[in-house]
């Protein structure tokens, strides 16, 4: 498929974005098609969480350094995502290690709104999302310290999980739905997006593989231990070419792993 085709049909994608369309029938839109349609969770939105990992399933390493596992495709493919979603999630340890911008700069399409978990208010204002660029929601506990605004950042108070920790994923969704934002990519880091999954609350998964081996580091996924092969979730997935990586688009569904009760 030429630049010109996928270009055409990179722009039909965004015309969808917020109104029903016609969807490009190319590799565009068999990818990324199923992010625009009517969400079928009782919560109105639709969920898709991102990792990009080596083979031996890390996402860094044990120092922390995670720039960059995957090659140009993978990061086109992660803005494309942002361009497509109203609402872009990281947590505070991703916001720590990378300080990212969270913008669309490398493709056509609109910025999300930025939204950072941040249960405990831990984050300092020197952070590029607190200081400069699109809309940015801070997510923290209701009984952490701090002010109303974080820089830029507006703050949310949401409840506590009793159980995992961190912040009740439903309370997030219920609060970022009614802001209108009900199209949500979370983007990471791990342990954010394992906490989705735990939930319940993914409806698809998108893992690039990239070419690499470690041998160590950090996990892409942190769930409870399965005492058995049995006890993991298994799962159809489509395979696309992030050349030289390979991305698994997952349909969850909204299914939630059995060791996570």
């Amino acid at each position: 498929m030429d630049g010109t085709t996928l270009t055409a049909d990179w722009d039909a994608l965004l015309a969808a974005r917020d109104a029903p369309g016609r969807l490009p029938a190319g590799p565009l839109g068999a990818l990324f098609g199923p992010l625009l349609a009517t969400p079928r969770a009782a919560d109105g939105c639709l969920v898709v969480g991102r990792l990009a990992q080596t083979l031996d399933g890390r996402i860094a390493t044990l120092s922390g350094s995670s720039q960059w596992i995957g090659g140009k495709g993978d990061l086109l493919h992660t803005h494309r995502l942002r361009a497509l979603c109203h609402a872009v999630i990281v947590g505070a340890g991703t916001v720590r290690s990378d300080d990212p911008r969270l913008t669309t700069r490398d493709c056509p399409g609109p910025h999300p709104v930025r939204v950072v978990l941040d249960t405990d208010r831990r984050l300092g204002p020197g952070y590029g999302v607190f200081r400069v660029g699109p809309p940015t929601l801070l997510l923290c506990a209701e009984d952490a310290p701090g002010p109303d605004r974080l820089g830029i950042a507006e703050v949310l108070r949401l409840p506590r999980d009793p159980l995992v920790g961190g912040l009740a994923v439903p309370a997030i969704l219920a609060a970022l739905a009614t802001r209108g934002l009900t199209r949500i990519f979370v983007e990471g880091g791990g342990v954010t997006v394992s906490r989705f999954l735990a939930a319940g609350c993914l409806d698809r998964l998108h893992v690039t593989v990239a070419p690499v081996l470690l041998g160590s580091g950090i996990p892409a996924f942190t769930l409870p231990e399965a005492a058995r092969i049995a006890d993991g979730l298994r799962f159809a997935w489509t395979v696309h070419s992030l050349d030289p990586d390979v991305l698994f688009d997952i349909a969850l569904g909204r299914t939630r792993p059995g060791v996570c009760g």
